[in-house]
């Protein structure tokens, strides 16, 4: 089967890094032929795993040439079934080629998608949308994420960061975007004297985050220590990860940290309301809390038992729902079915 991967991002996002580890898992048993906006270190990867991109515009509504090259390439490689992944690269896919389907990762709007013949949604959230908004339930389909494995990783050195060994750790990850809720955890963390915490990402909030920390004088417990490539030695120096997102449609952080086996503490937005069982493999609190987030925090850090039995629980979810294998295969499956 040769599937065309079609990607209009340029960004480093969470979306367009699994358009990537997709694309490489398809490859491992599938032709991927991957559509994509020009963007070097995103080639250079692609290439190095064996695929072969090829590059496009895609422009505004005016852009008259992305169109109609995406339908000679479909054309000329024979493409078995194309994938438009969100909604820029969906309103530039061609009719009548081949069979189609367009991935979201958010709530966009459907008028982009009209071109494409199946959904998937990656929360079963974003599917229930997708009917409510006029979409056949056999057009609507719920495939999740899958992320990077870190079972076997070793933990990142504390002294790097000036963490003591015994103090107690937060973790969080993200863009330093005021939807990611990093006050929230940074004025929770004013209300927890002994713990540290780490904040990785970076952002158009930094100054505003720096200005917080300094105005509760936690700069000697709060750190941000910009965006980072070692997600999964972070998560295991760390004795609880933290998702205080305003909006979150999925979280893959809320999974990596499953992975990881590191017990999970999330505000209640969208993705880790639907994907944490509360108390069972995470827990949840209101979201621009921080008194109900610090209290959480404190409880969890003190009891390491029951940090334990979640990160258990949490890492059977991952094996059973989020791993590379059983997400490729219901992609696998999907395809076949549309393909036929």
């Amino acid at each position: 089967m040769i599937i065309a991967q079609v990607m209009a991002g340029a960004a480093q996002g969470g979306a367009e890094l699994f358009f990537e580890r997709m694309s490489l898992a398809l490859a491992r048993t599938e032709t991927v032929l991957p559509l994509i906006r020009a963007e070097p270190a995103r080639e250079a990867r692609l290439r190095a795993a064996g695929l072969i991109p090829q590059t496009f515009r895609f422009g505004g509504p005016l852009d008259p040439f992305t169109r109609p090259r995406l339908r000679q390439a479909l054309r000329a490689h024979k493409a078995d079934v194309a994938i438009a992944w969100m909604s820029r690269a969906a309103a530039h896919l061609p009719r009548g080629v081949c069979p189609t389907i367009g991935r979201l990762g958010g709530y966009y709007d459907l008028k982009y998608f009209r071109a494409c013949a199946h959904l998937v949604g990656n929360t079963r959230g974003i599917v229930d949308y997708l009917t409510k908004n006029g979409i056949a339930p056999e057009r609507a389909h719920y495939l999740p994420n899958f992320v990077t494995d870190f079972a076997g990783v070793e933990p990142a050195a504390r002294a790097e960061f000036g963490v003591p060994e015994e103090a107690p750790l937060i973790l969080a990850l993200g863009r330093l975007h005021r939807v990611k809720g990093f006050d929230t955890l940074i004025e929770a963390l004013a209300r927890l004297p002994d713990a540290y915490a780490l904040i990785a990402g970076e952002g158009p909030e930094r100054g505003a985050l720096t200005a917080l920390i300094e105005r509760h004088h936690l700069a000697a417990r709060v750190k941000l220590i910009g965006w980072r490539t070692d997600t999964g030695q972070l998560l295991k120096t760390a004795d609880l990860f933290v998702s205080s997102s305003r909006h979150e449609p999925l979280g893959n952080m809320v999974l990596e940290a499953f992975s990881a086996q590191t017990p999970v503490l999330a505000t209640d937005a969208e993705g880790p309301r639907e994907v944490i069982r509360n108390g069972i493999d995470g827990v949840l609190v209101p979201r621009d809390d921080p008194a109900a987030l610090a209290d959480a925090a404190g409880r969890l850090l003190g009891d390491v038992r029951t940090r334990v039995r979640l990160a258990l629980a949490a890492r059977q979810r991952f094996a059973a729902e989020f791993s590379e294998a059983t997400v490729t295969e219901a992609w696998l499956s999907l395809l076949r079915k549309v393909a036929a």
